[in-house]
């Protein structure tokens, strides 16, 4: 075939140079076609020579068609042309092969044709949203808001146009609603997958459960959804018959567990751990859960009935994937590295995607690309392996071993075992001191005379104890003989050395650490009452902006992200340079600031005592301790005392305690129960108070009279000695910036900004948000928090006054009125 019937003239032209500047060799380049279907334009990907092919590209998925040359003017496809057809055929790509003169062309597989896309109609959408509109006469409840339907036309413009988006929402806005309906138009119109990725499993359920329904219904339509969890959170039928068969080793308060699983096994639909009704051991859950690395995929006995692989028949053909972060990154994470952006990975492939509590983005793929080890958990991995109670020996080798195996040989695999148990302690032990001071460690050059002397020697022959064992135990299993009942006892023990063999490249990154430039290595110290106090070894990456850039941003349509809290002082910069959106400098950034209609100017007093002592004076702890139940008992209770450290949260709870206990508040504590159910209780009881720290910022949901009292006590700057943190700040300045303005001051306004958010959860609540931190009126930066706040009444008198002006708004604004949950139109 003549090329002009496949080229236009400029690419026939663009191509003949680009042969002639690879002195006639081969080369392999995308093309992209006009709407007459003609290439276009054209971008090499690779230059090989005569005798051997061109290399691939991962850019080729967004390509029309695959051109390369045949040299010798022979178009006649080779094997390996075809193989590369087939393959670039399922994401419809085309292959072409030109001689060098660009005079013909053979046409391998034609480019499957452009899908055109129906663009959302924001007048239509809008309008039915508006006063006697066709969706507001549906939902009785709806009141229509300018800022919820100013998001509506920003989100909505974002998917007509291929966009990115950043949108601060305010309490109230209705983001939710704000970003389903546009989600779901477009789905149902285009028939296109979108994922809808959230923080917590909880968002997840409540968006899948309640609000999609309900957007649907108003909509009168019906779209396919999927909530899906990871792995870890579905039972594997398969591993729950192997921990059966072994229920001699169990304690009574596991085996208990067990049985309960084993006839819940029997009648739940979708195996998801938080179907039951209760909450299974730990310990116990994770030998009997679905892993990624243990699946034994086609050849597993249970497939059949196996509940991650129903879960993934029923995502196939679902137009809305509500999924978390850790999940979405999962599964971004795979594509970039090769995978591809076509086929189902860990989802199935999308081009759009929703990202709801955006400001946790960072935190996310952080705790996600981070890798380490403690001594617990290797304990576990090995004791899946061998483990011996009493007299009885059992675990997997024990069971691949022959019957009649040699009692030294089982002798020799216990004391291997044993002797990285007591290596690890050593470790553990090693990292324990190291923590001993600040409750975590770094790994730097500065230190390294500490290191090598107190920890690196013990790392590495842990590391070589565990490759040697490692290579014992593939040794028994290719002595294994082939036998069908063995092989899923192979098959779990194969993962279990791959997560040791994980492990080993961590202890070898902790050994390299002056080389790991890029890294943060890390030990921090964990306690809990049931196993005493154990390391932590960790492995983060610094920079996580541009991996999201190259994995999120890049390769989708659209990315849809909002939140609360997205800005500093109005500006969205922070956010987008931690989140690698700054990065992005060819594609459309819209954003977009809305504010809660709440009415905030009369609800809400923010109360800060001008008189407050800094947190570095000695009288500042005794401060926090009495004010804390000064102002609970002011409120009668309904407060939430929010702390930055345990030690300073325990201090004010022991002081408050006797004092409130005696006016009937009760007093609830992190720390003293799981949190959920301590939020029920501190829920269903107007008269308490609840103190807590980090996670409790966030995520806390109380409307009404339940919480009328926030107590920030402390501005929630990082410690300067948490590692990721560190290593974050010297990278800043290395590079000539400022880390205090550019990374230390926004990420604490941003959690202030959360903190301060629970408080106002509907909009006929009320209430008082007093501030301890004295930095906040008599440090310059203060004003970077109290400009980041909707307007409110204030107080900044002394802290006595306060007092009595925090009472008195209390009084006048309470009425007593019932505390419904917010409904979707406020969320």
């Amino acid at each position: 075939m003549q090329a002009i019937k496949r080229f236009t003239k400029d690419s026939i032209e663009a191509l003949q140079a680009e042969i002639s500047d690879a002195e006639g060799n081969e080369i392999a380049a995308l093309g992209y076609l006009d709407e007459q279907g003609l290439v276009e334009t054209i971008e090499v990907i690779a230059r090989g020579n005569e005798n051997s092919p061109a290399a691939g590209s991962q850019k080729l998925e967004t390509a029309d068609v695959v051109i390369h040359n045949h040299p010798s003017g022979f178009l006649t496809p080779s094997d390996k042309d075809l193989a590369v057809a087939a393959r670039i055929a399922d994401a419809g790509v085309g292959c072409f092969i030109v001689d060098n003169s660009l005079e013909k062309v053979y046409v391998i597989s034609e480019p499957a044709k452009k899908r055109t896309f129906q663009k959302l109609n924001p007048a239509m959408i809008i309008g039915a949203l508006e006063k006697g509109g066709a969706i507001a006469k549906r939902l009785p409840e709806y009141e229509s808001r300018q800022s919820q339907l100013d998001l509506m036309r920003l989100i909505i413009k974002g998917f007509n146009e291929d966009a990115l988006v950043a949108a601060e929402a305010g309490t109230g806005v209705g983001k939710s609603f704000a970003y389903l309906l546009p989600a779901l138009s477009y789905a149902i119109i285009n028939d296109e997958r979108i994922v809808i990725s959230t923080a917590t499993i909880t968002l997840q359920q409540q968006l899948y459960e309640k609000d999609i329904p309900l957007v649907l219904s108003a909509m009168k339509k019906k779209v396919k959804v999927a909530l899906i969890k990871g792995r870890g959170n579905y039972l594997c039928l398969r591993r729950l018959g192997d921990v059966f068969r072994e229920q001699s080793l169990l304690d009574n308060e596991e085996f208990t567990d067990l049985r309960a699983i084993l006839a819940w096994s029997e009648t739940t639909q979708t195996g998801s751990r938080s179907d039951l009704s209760f909450m299974p051991i730990e310990g116990l859950w994770s030998r009997i859960c679905s892993e990624a690395d243990a699946c034994m995929g086609i050849r597993c006995p249970e497939r059949e009935r196996c509940f991650v692989l129903s879960l993934r028949r029923e995502c196939a053909d679902a137009r809305i994937l509500v999924v978390n972060h850790h999940l979405l990154f999962a599964d971004l994470s795979a594509r970039h590295e090769g995978a591809g952006y076509t086929n189902t990975v860990v989802l199935p492939p999308y081009n759009r995607v929703i990202i709801d509590e955006a400001h946790t983005v960072e935190a996310a793929a952080t705790s996600f690309f981070s890798k380490g080890f403690s001594r617990l958990g290797i304990y576990q991995q090995l004791g899946r392996l061998f483990r011996k109670r009493r007299e009885n020996r059992m675990g997997l080798l024990v069971r691949l071993m022959p019957p009649f195996t040699e009692e030294q040989k089982i002798i020799e695999l216990e004391q291997e075992i044993q002797n990285i148990r007591e290596i690890v302690d050593i470790v553990d032990q090693a990292g324990l001191e190291l923590c001993k001071k600040d409750g975590v460690f770094r790994l730097t050059p500065q230190r390294e005379n500490l290191i090598q002397g107190t920890l690196i020697p013990y790392i590495a022959s842990f590391k070589n104890a565990l490759t040697g064992f490692i290579k014992l135990v593939r040794k028994i299993l290719d002595n294994v003989q082939e036998r069908e009942e063995d092989e899923i006892l192979i098959w779990e023990t194969r993962s279990i050395l791959r997560r040791l063999d994980t492990i080993g490249n961590v202890c070898a990154s902790f050994i390299e650490f002056k080389n790991r430039t890029d890294e943060v290595l890390w030990i921090e110290r964990r306690n809990s009452m049931g196993t005493g106090m154990w390391a932590i070894f960790m492995i983060t990456p610094i920079a996580i902006g541009p991996s999201l850039k190259d994995a999120l941003f890049t390769p989708n349509e659209t990315v849809i992200c909002v939140s609360a809290t997205l800005t500093v002082k109005d500006s969205f910069d922070y956010w987008k340079s931690r989140s690698g959106l700054e990065l992005i400098t060819d594609r459309d950034i819209f954003t977009g600031q809305f504010p809660s209609p709440f009415p905030y100017a009369s609800a809400v007093l923010l109360a800060i005592p001008q008189d407050a002592p800094l947190p570095d004076h000695g009288a500042y702890r005794a401060f926090v301790d009495k004010a804390a139940s000064a102002l609970t008992l002011s409120a009668g209770g309904s407060a939430l005392v929010l702390f930055t450290s345990y030690e300073a949260l325990k201090s004010a709870y022991n002081a408050a305690f006797p004092v409130l206990q005696e006016q009937g508040i009760r007093c609830l504590k992190q720390g003293d129960d799981d949190r959920n159910r301590l939020l029920q209780t501190f829920l269903q009881d107007e008269k308490s108070v609840l103190f807590a720290t980090d996670s409790f910022w966030e995520g806390v949901d109380a409307p009404g009279n339940t919480l009328r009292l926030v107590i920030l006590c402390r501005l929630p700057f990082k410690s300067p000695n948490e590692p990721v943190f560190e290593a974050r700040c010297e990278t800043i300045e290395k590079q000539g910036g400022n880390s205090f303005m550019e990374l230390s001051l926004p990420e604490s306004v941003m959690k202030f900004k959360q903190g301060f958010g629970r408080l106002m959860r509907r909009s006929k609540d009320h209430g008082v948000v007093a501030v301890l931190d004295g930095r906040i009126l008599h440090k310059r930066y203060g004003e970077y928090f109290l400009c980041s706040l909707p307007k409110t009444k204030t107080n900044f008198s002394n802290f006595e006054t306060l007092i009595q002006e925090t009472g008195k708004f209390l009084t006048v604004n309470s009425r007593g009125c019932p505390n419904p949950s917010r409904s979707l139109f406020e969320r």
